[in-house]
């Protein structure tokens, strides 16, 4: 235990309150710096810490899938994100989904509970502190006068790609004669509400999206989108069909009403645990909003559509980090100086949190003159460090987590049988890694 040994967190995303929490269950001081209230980026809206910008879905909770075992990989390290999000969970199927406003609150209140050894100070950074450690954690909405302090620090051009954040509608708006709830090759009534759509209506949806007028980027940026997320704008123009096998889906959906499936469906999520708002899965756009309003009232059952917020489109900033980072997320030219979340190289909430927490691990084993070597990458987040810190030869570009980074299984198994095995080898690997390095699991009860 580093009592009272001080480390600054900049950024009060995921990835910095992960990496804050760690450090104070293990006896450190943490000064977070975090710009919002006094300063919003063009996404945030709310002054609260872990903000969910884009979604409020951390994506499957199933063991069998890669984001599913990072989830409990996290859940074994002591996450305080995970704990937050099991805590504030909304109903989603299989999926994992959050209240975002609860679990914001979650955060911050855990945070709080450590008194003064918690200082949180709400101020942008424009110089990078030279007195470490530090853990940079600014996300991909980085301020442009910190992404210039880091860009001059690191020597090398700034990498980007959009995000585009899907609609959100108020429930009572939605004609519930037009739609029906199931989830995907689920019987009964699920967590979604689907709108579908016959083959007239989708394609006269998708010839009004394709003639829309859409946000104009600047002048000095090029467009290069993340292809786990692409505005539904850009799918449309890569073909008749790109949509049904995108967001507009309709396999695994039977209208209780026909006994069919749809030509094409829009499915909508719960936002928050009372059901008043609904995400437009997989409608990230960037589509101006009159566009918005008239196009996805064409969408059966939304004709009168209320929405709570459109959707937008902003620029997200990363870090070369396979050229930057060594496998400890440390600066290699400024080893007192940690990078995590979506700003080191990675995608995603859970992805973003998981970078948190290593780089809070290692900032600890820093101060006590120790190292702390990544699981491996027969694990989730060792796959995932890895395959940040790994130089490459070709353009790097940021990816969620998925089998296809971890180390190959041994034995040839059966595709349906996959996710098992890497789910019961990745572990039982954390659990020895843990075991050889001395990490237990810390609870909240550890907070002062």
């Amino acid at each position: 235990m580093m009592v009272d040994r001080e480390v600054i967190v900049i950024g009060g995303g995921l990835a910095g309150c992960e990496a804050a929490w760690q450090l104070l269950n293990r006896g450190c001081r943490v000064n977070m710096y975090e710009m919002k209230p006094e300063r919003f980026s063009p996404a945030h809206a709310s002054p609260l810490l872990s903000e969910l910008v884009c979604s409020n879905s951390l994506r499957s909770n199933a063991l069998e899938s890669a984001v599913g075992l990072l989830k409990q990989e996290l859940r074994c390290l002591g996450s305080l994100f995970m704990e937050g999000a099991d805590k504030t969970a909304v109903p989603a199927g299989k999926s994992l989904a959050v209240d975002r406003r609860r679990f914001s609150e979650y955060i911050q209140d855990k945070l709080s509970s450590f008194g003064d050894r918690f200082r949180l100070i709400h101020q942008e950074v424009v110089e990078i502190p030279r007195t470490g450690p530090v853990v940079i954690a600014t996300g991909p909405l980085t301020s442009e006068a910190f992404a210039r302090e880091i860009q001059i620090l690191t020597g090398s051009d700034y990498l980007y790609f959009y995000d585009a954040i899907s609609p959100i509608v108020t429930a009572d708006s939605i004609d519930a004669a037009k739609t029906f709830w199931a989830s995907r090759y689920q019987e009964g009534e699920g967590d979604y509400l689907n709108c579908p759509l016959d083959e007239p209506t989708y394609t006269t949806f998708r010839e009004a999206v394709l003639k829309a007028d859409k946000v104009p980027l600047r002048d000095f940026e090029k467009p290069r989108y993340f292809e786990g997320c692409l505005p539904i704008e850009i799918l449309a123009e890569r073909g008749d069909l790109t949509l049904l096998f995108g967001p507009m889906k309709p396999v695994g959906l039977t209208d209780p009403r026909t006994g069919r499936q749809a030509h094409a469906v829009v499915q909508l999520r719960k936002e928050d645990q009372s059901g008043t708002l609904l995400n437009m899965v997989g409608f990230q756009t960037k589509l101006t909003w009159p566009e918005q309003r008239r196009i996805f009232r064409m969408i059966p059952g939304l004709e009168n559509a209320e929405f709570a917020r459109y959707g937008s489109i902003h620029r997200n900033t990363f870090i070369h980090s396979p050229a930057l980072l060594n496998e400890r997320l440390q600066l290699r030219s400024h080893p007192s100086l940690f990078f995590a979340g979506q700003l080191a190289g990675v995608e995603g909430y859970v992805e973003s949190a998981a970078m948190g927490l290593f780089s809070g691990l290692s900032v600890s084993r820093l101060l006590e003159d120790k190292e702390l070597l990544p699981p491996p990458d027969t694990t989730a987040l060792g796959a995932l460090i890895r395959f940040i810190t790994t130089p490459v030869k070709n353009e790097f570009q940021p990816m969620n987590v998925n089998h296809g980074i971890f180390r190959p299984l041994e034995k040839r198994i059966k595709k349906r049988e996959r996710g098992k095995e890497y789910a019961q080898r990745s572990l039982n690997d954390l659990s020895d890694w843990m075991k050889v390095n001395g990490i237990t699991l810390w609870r909240s009860d550890n907070a002062a």
